[in-house]
């Protein structure tokens, strides 16, 4: 199989297409705007909507498997094509318990995995038995943090509930952790699972800032993630790349808090800081190749996300300069056309030795300072 679609035109889509060349894959996306980051490297593209049926058709007919950027899909309309033989994969069977984030509570908690206490909202006393904080978060289609709300007080409460109107969440504990914890595993064709290492990530307003990698943690917690992930994926029959982010609670337990099945923003760090990138493992792993090496090139790395500013004319050019100069950093650009407050421009990667690791919230913190101008 040398043929691979991709449904998505975003940043993950355009790392792929970046990757696509070093795996003898033609690639080719499904995205709906021709300023999509991904348009500029792809074999071939289709513009349509990504939840588009007839986009689909014509991206399986350059395709000899199809692959997923988000999670923004129609399974059911997937469905018919995978009857009459499209290759999907992740195969839509795996992907089912997954995309509603209710229905994936559900799932991992039928596995046994730990998980926040969480409940269907139907009605205001579905939150009675849980106390202020509490999280609520929309059942489809929340994504950087779009959906989720953390709410504080009766009074923010009623605000959210007045927000979110009648779009189907859940409510869940909210969780006073340690810090937020991720892991990006894959599985290939023939079964066999391999992961990254664990890593710490860092949010605000519930979209990542940055990553470090490897974690801080125990052997024994790391080996609860790899157990968590492995367990996972193999239930699944999952076939590709997916994110798993977690928490760290103060008391040492690990909790699953969402699963992404795709490449994942707590991976980017694999560009460059690993020898084989996310991105390339998700086209081995769907073309039934032999997964690869995924150790680190060198003892870890950093991943920064460089946001969108609020600036009318922002000097990106300017700041990515002073950022180029850090020692064995990386800039990732995707070359948007729009940018506003908060959206993922780009993301750095900086490689660390022992020497560096353990300045790594320092690095984190140069990088920041510049980009965002903190005194």
């Amino acid at each position: 199989m040398t043929r691979v679609g991709v449904i998505g035109g975003g940043q993950l889509a355009w790392m792929m297409a970046k990757e696509a060349p070093t795996q003898k894959i033609i690639l080719s996306v499904q995205t709906p705007s021709s300023d999509d980051s991904a348009v500029s490297l792809a074999d071939n593209v289709i513009l349509a909507p990504i939840d588009s049926m007839e986009g689909t058709k014509k991206l399986a007919q350059k395709c000899d498997v199809i692959t997923f950027e988000n999670e923004f899909v129609d399974l059911e309309a997937l469905q018919t094509l995978a009857e009459k033989g499209v290759c999907f994969r992740p195969s839509l069977n795996s992907l089912a318990p997954l995309l509603d984030k209710y229905e994936q509570r559900c799932f991992l908690k039928s596995l046994g995995l730990p998980v926040p206490r969480f409940k269907n909202f139907e009605r205001v006393e579905d939150l009675e038995s849980f106390g202020f904080p509490l999280v609520l978060k929309v059942r489809r289609h929340g994504y950087d943090g779009q959906g989720t709300m953390i709410v504080k007080s009766a009074q923010e409460l009623e605000s959210a509930l007045k927000t979110l109107g009648n779009v189907p969440f859940l409510v869940e504990e909210f969780i006073p952790f340690e810090c937020e914890l991720a892991v990006i595993v894959a599985r290939g064709l023939d079964g066999m699972v391999c992961n990254y290492p664990v890593v710490e990530t860092f949010q605000q307003n519930q979209v990542c800032r940055w990553t470090i990698a490897p974690a801080n943690v125990t052997i024994a917690q790391t080996e609860e993630v790899k157990r968590i992930a492995h367990k996972l994926l193999t239930a699944l029959d999952y076939v590709g790349v997916m994110g798993i982010e977690l928490f760290l609670g103060k008391n040492g337990q690990i909790l699953v808090n969402e699963t992404a099945p795709r490449t994942h923003n707590s991976g980017h760090y694999t560009l460059n800081g690993c020898i084989t990138s996310q991105f390339a493992l998700q086209l081995q792993a769907v073309t039934g190749k032999p997964l690869g090496n995924l150790s680190f090139q060198k003892q870890g790395a950093i991943m920064v996300n460089l946001l969108g500013l609020n600036h009318p004319h922002p000097p990106y050019e300017e700041k990515l300069q002073k950022i180029s100069t850090i020692e064995d950093a990386f800039i990732h650009w995707y070359e948007k056309t729009e940018s506003r407050p908060g959206r993922k421009m780009g993301h750095i990667t900086v490689l660390t030795n022992y020497d560096t690791i353990t300045h790594a919230r320092a690095i984190v913190e140069q990088i920041e300072a510049i980009w965002y101008d903190l005194a």
